[in-house]
């Protein structure tokens, strides 16, 4: 009996047990092998080459610029050369040709109003973009092949690119960070015409393309010819040079909205700098000073200086000092004694 009694305890036991275990949870669906090789470049890519950190969403103040990169300058140079892929080395275009072909980046449509949007409805398919501008490909099973001599490398002599400019309160410094990016191609230019039309192809977002493009290796200079800077420290450094076409206003204008001539342009551009430029100069000062008032006292303070009686040398000809100032005194009872000389005359005949 019991042990009858001991088997029926140690069921209820179990039983009791299985009922309070968690219900099991659901399983997600098993991603394709796309996505899973897609996800595990990423985050190699992230964690084998990390860049820099994002920029803080609490900032005190921020301005966003819109700049225009023209390749064919010095500075810019290290972006588009090699035009044509020479071994391992590739320019900037090819290499986010490639990424987005391969689905390793996302391309997103560039729109009239020249704004960038990194929603997934924005999102531009590849094959789009591929019959949009005439780029020969080849699809073989759903995938999408361009051969390098396809590539229209040679075309993308401009960049645009989003920079924000703001201020880390936790560091106290101003900083400037690249973005987006987007290439455009210039075409249209022939032997009866000079103008090329540029076409913006698309944007991307720089966080997603950052850890990639710190595998890419770039020249910096002809006078170095090692290629001991990646695309990454390119624009992060800010190495680059543009000029700017718009900026973040309530109005979304560009420039070209209210800059009828090309002078009113460069002294809007120049403009821009400036204010950037003097932000970031009086900001830890009380308000926006002008330079006069900085120049004005150091000229107040050096005509103090100059005021102050000079200090007499510890050594030195003390003879030459002593004489000279025994001349002085000399002329000068010279001098008191011809003012004076009535008075005494006058004085000894009152003795008489």
């Amino acid at each position: 009996m019991k042990r009858i009694l001991f088997l029926i305890t140690v069921t209820l036991l179990v039983a009791s047990a299985a009922q309070a275990q968690p219900t099991k949870r659901r399983v997600a669906a098993p991603a394709t092998a796309e996505q899973a090789a897609k996800a595990t470049a990423t985050d190699r890519a992230s964690l084998m080459f990390p860049t820099t950190a994002a920029m803080p969403e609490d900032v005190v103040w921020k301005r966003d610029i819109y700049r225009q990169l023209d390749l064919t300058k010095d500075k810019n140079a290290p972006m588009y050369y090699p035009v044509e892929p020479m071994g391992r080395q590739v320019n900037l275009f090819t290499y986010l040709f490639r990424l987005i072909l391969t689905g390793r980046i996302n391309a997103y449509t560039y729109k009239l109003d020249g704004n960038e949007s990194f929603d997934e409805k924005d999102k531009l398919p590849v094959k789009d973009m591929l019959e949009r501008y005439g780029i020969y490909y080849e699809e073989n099973g759903g995938k999408l092949t361009v051969a390098d001599s396809d590539v229209p490398s040679a075309e993308a002599t401009r960049y645009y690119i989003k920079e924000s400019i703001y201020m880390d309160q936790r560091t106290g410094t101003f900083k400037t960070k690249v973005t987006a990016l987007c290439p455009v191609l210039m075409r249209g230019a022939d032997e009866f015409s000079s103008d090329a039309t540029p076409y913006p192809l698309f944007w991307v977002n720089y966080n997603d393309v950052a850890p990639w493009l710190a595998k890419l290796p770039m020249m910096p200079s002809d006078l170095n010819n090692v290629t001991n800077m990646t695309a990454d420290d390119f624009f992060t450094m800010n190495r680059y040079e543009g000029q700017i076409y718009k900026t973040n206003n309530m109005q979304g204008k560009m420039l070209h909205n209210y800059c009828p001539t090309d002078s009113d342009m460069v002294a809007e551009q120049k403009r821009i700098e400036k204010q950037l430029g003097d932000f970031e100069k009086n900001v830890w000062g009380s308000g926006f000073l002008p330079d006069t008032t900085k120049k004005d006292s150091l000229d107040a303070e050096m005509a103090a200086k100059e005021a102050k009686p000079a200090k007499k040398p510890l050594f030195g000809s003390s003879r030459t000092s002593k004489a000279k100032s025994s001349d002085t005194t000399t002329k000068k009872e010279k001098s008191e004694g011809t003012a004076s000389a009535a008075p005494r005359v006058s004085a000894r005949r009152q003795r008489r």
